[in-house]
């Protein structure tokens, strides 16, 4: 993958570029940047360009890199057992799964990776197991004798165990060896492993490049362009599920739309909590990582319903498909005295969900609380 492939973020190719030309790369670096942002694709083509750019053969040396099976390029990412893998299971075992997603989609998500290998409804980690491939792979002198370039993606989903097995391989690697840790949520990361690392922030795409890209990539119509960047958010993740009408949410919507509804009638009316718990169950009945994906969805739209009361239309972007739901009806229920609260819950209800507390329990602790979180007036001064 080289750098005129990747979308935007023009001054993180110059810099990468730039300062591996000058010889001044760290051996450890942490790219930062939300879902759709091109973190992973930017360090696909930053290992391409550092392991071809000085090799004698500089053709073969690509034509490998993008297959992605040049053998001084290696990943780790989030595993888990499936039905080929039963147990141990690491990144080598999934390479042709790895290959295939990224080719067909390189902005793809933690929660499409999952889809991809057929386990939607568990959780990724990178375990104690793959630190020690890591080592292994590390430890071994450069197949071409120039760079090793170790990715880790989705870095925020390595457990303790695994971080402790890497700090001193990430502090003082073998010569010319480089990491390149990617993470959507650097708060995740312990900070024996972040304070190894060279951060590089990577803002969200925008609705230019989305535009540009769809029009060129996708031969897509530009008004149509235009509506998808635009509720795309700055994620080209995003804006191909809104293309190929794939996305999750319209499901999470639907969700999201009955719960308010709920919780805003149960106030009150006992005989309503039943469905609370209706809705709870199925929630839960779900997989882990689709429950954490809903509940970011449900930030988000309180955020978007905020915005809209108070008048900041050109920053909102959701645009609901539910019939009889207006979200400039709901949108003065979420103020100043309950957005707080309510992200609170939220955010920690994800907290819990990660690590495998009762999805019913919690979904319906959040559910009763907001039926309180909706009634809440807004304090004046």
């Amino acid at each position: 993958m080289l750098f005129s492939e990747i979308i935007g973020q023009e001054h993180i190719k110059k810099h990468l570029q730039i300062s591996a030309e000058n010889g001044r790369i760290p051996h450890a670096q942490l790219f930062v940047g939300k879902e759709g942002s091109g973190t992973l694709p930017m360090a696909i083509a930053y290992a391409q360009f550092l392991l071809c750019n000085s090799s004698e053969n500089n053709e073969a040396c690509n034509i490998k890199c993008n297959k992605l099976q040049h053998p001084d390029l290696h990943f780790a990412f989030p595993v888990t057992t499936n039905d080929s893998v039963k147990k141990h299971p690491v990144s080598n075992l999934f390479l042709e799964n790895w290959r295939t997603f990224i080719a067909e989609k390189p902005y793809g998500s933690l929660f499409s990776w999952l889809q991809h290998i057929g386990v939607e409804n568990k959780q990724g980690i990178i375990g104690v197991d793959e630190a020690q491939d890591i080592v292994k792979k590390l430890t071994l002198k450069s197949y071409e004798g120039g760079f090793k370039v170790m990715i880790i993606w989705m870095a925020e989903k390595m457990n303790i165990a695994a971080a402790n097995k890497l700090l001193k391989l990430i502090e003082e690697p073998p010569k010319d060896t480089v990491f390149i840790l990617i993470t959507e949520d650097e708060e995740q990361i312990i900070n024996t492993i972040k304070s190894r690392c060279q951060a590089l922030y990577f803002p969200i795409l925008s609705e230019e490049n989305i535009v540009s890209t769809l029009i060129s990539e996708e031969q897509v119509e530009e008004n149509e362009a235009i509506r998808i960047a635009h509720q795309a958010n700055g994620n080209y993740n995003k804006a191909l599920q809104l293309l190929n009408e794939n996305s999750n949410d319209l499901q999470f919507e639907q969700w999201f739309i009955t719960w308010i509804r709920a919780a805003f009638k149960a106030k009150g009316n006992a005989a309503v909590i039943q469905e609370l718990i209706a809705w709870s169950n199925e929630i839960a009945g779900t997989g882990r990582e689709t429950q954490k994906q809903f509940l970011q969805y449900c930030l988000q739209f309180f955020r978007q319903a905020m915005l809209l009361n108070y008048a900041s239309e050109e920053l909102v972007f959701l645009e609901t498909k539910t019939p009889k739901f207006n979200l400039k009806n709901f949108a003065p229920f979420v103020h100043s005295g309950n957005i707080l609260l309510i992200e609170k819950e939220l955010n920690e209800a994800q907290y819990h969900i990660e690590r495998n507390g009762n999805a019913k329990i919690i979904l319906l602790d959040v559910s009763m609380k907001l039926t309180r979180f909706l009634h809440q007036k807004e304090e004046t001064v």
